[in-house]
């Protein structure tokens, strides 16, 4: 839910390994809490501590999906990936992308602008633009094309507040035909550990306009994320846990009331750093089977990336594998 990108036009191909995606370090560090004042005249002064920041909608269930995120960069940062893909779903493809992260350092592990993109073999192109534009306000610029034309293109804009989130984004906007899809989201923090929200999608066009609302709870744990989605398009539930320093599981359930279908998947990431191995793997109820190896060949710049997945109802095979200099 949240993407326009995704509600504008049919699904994008599943990435493969190596791919680019938005790296590490769109998330904002939480507020700390305000020190204890010391004691004056014998009183002991107490100050409630303020409640953090709940994070970005879209990044409710972001820690169940399996997906290939970039490794931290050095800033400032440039980085190439190439990829090749096989299947019995279709052609054999390739993709080449690109990564810059600029000098602006907001926190730890973040820094702007972020520059995302990647082209296959027939000239398709995916790119993201980040940019922090005050201490608290951050926007977003996506597009997409597709046989030299472009399909799909969205902007949005995000106030972080001291204990809440805003988010506007605008996709496919078309002041002539009148057409559009606008996505607003709002998320709050309650406690310390809960944070309650909701998105709002209005879409429009020439005869037909329409509005779909959702309300999102997440509740953080020590060392575990639950979170729960239901509007009017169906139900979103996950639940995250980190065991330990190597291993990381994930459950998700997903309900579409438009398409009558709900699904279960399960994954799982065990890293290995004394070898600088990364696997993760995942199976949903549908019997698809996916598994990557992530190798860092140290003491090169590069990392390699080995793919599969496997509808055994279907019958159907697709692997690939992908290096990444940088």
């Amino acid at each position: 839910m949240g993407s326009v990108l995704a509600a504008s036009s049919s699904p994008p191909a599943p990435r493969g390994p190596g791919q680019v995606s938005v790296p590490p370090g769109f998330t904002m560090p939480p507020v700390s809490s305000l020190p204890t004042p010391p004691n004056v005249g014998g009183q002991v002064g107490e100050v409630e501590s303020p409640l953090p920041n709940p994070g970005a909608f879209e990044e409710c269930h972001r820690k169940c999906k399996v997906h290939f995120m970039l490794a931290a960069l050095p800033l400032p940062a440039r980085q190439v990936n190439h990829t090749l893909s096989l299947s019995t779903l279709g052609d054999s493809s390739y993709r080449f992308g690109a990564t810059y992260v600029g000098c602006k350092q907001t926190g730890p592990a973040e820094s702007f602008p972020v520059m995302v993109g990647d082209m296959d073999n027939s000239g398709n192109l995916n790119a993201q633009v980040i940019h922090q534009l005050t201490e608290r306000v951050r926007s977003k610029m996506a597009f997409q094309t597709q046989q030299q034309k472009f399909v799909n293109w969205q902007c949005d804009a995000e106030y972080r507040g001291s204990d809440f989130t805003t988010a506007v984004t605008l996709g496919n906007p078309d002041l002539l035909l009148g057409s559009g899809i606008m996505v607003a989201h709002y998320l709050q923090s309650v406690t310390a550990s809960l944070a309650l929200g909701g998105e709002l999608v209005y879409h429009c066009r020439p005869g037909e306009q329409g509005a779909v609302l959702s309300l999102t709870g997440r509740y953080t744990g020590t060392n575990y994320i639950a979170t729960v989605t239901v509007g009017g398009a169906g139900a979103h539930a996950s639940y995250y846990h980190r065991a330990n320093e190597q291993l990381q599981l994930g459950v998700e359930f997903e309900a579409s009331s438009r398409m009558q279908d709900t699904s279960v998947s399960f994954g799982y990431q065990l890293d290995v750093p004394k070898t600088n191995l990364l696997f993760k793997g995942s199976i949903d109820s549908n019997w698809v089977v996916g598994a990557t190896l992530e190798k860092k060949l140290l003491p090169l710049p590069l990392s390699l990336a080995l793919g599969a997945f496997l509808n055994h109802r279907k019958n159907k095979f697709h692997c690939g594998f992908g290096i990444t200099i940088g």
